[in-house]
């Protein structure tokens, strides 16, 4: 690819880059800390995800 050609082309990738941010992640879920969600229980994801109408 000619020189001027890859500079567009980079241009172009900043200028989407600019307009519609990173699509994706550099890293995936499994390599980044999720603010350490420790399930205790069995029914720790249900009782973190139970709707509001739900609350005791």
């Amino acid at each position: 690819m000619p020189h001027d050609e890859r500079r567009d082309a980079q241009a172009a990738r900043r200028r989407v880059d600019e307009i519609f941010g990173d699509v994706l992640p550099e890293t995936t879920s499994d390599e980044r800390d999720e603010g350490g969600q420790d399930r205790v229980t069995p029914d720790s994801w249900y009782l973190e995800n139970r709707p509001p109408h739900h609350d005791r």
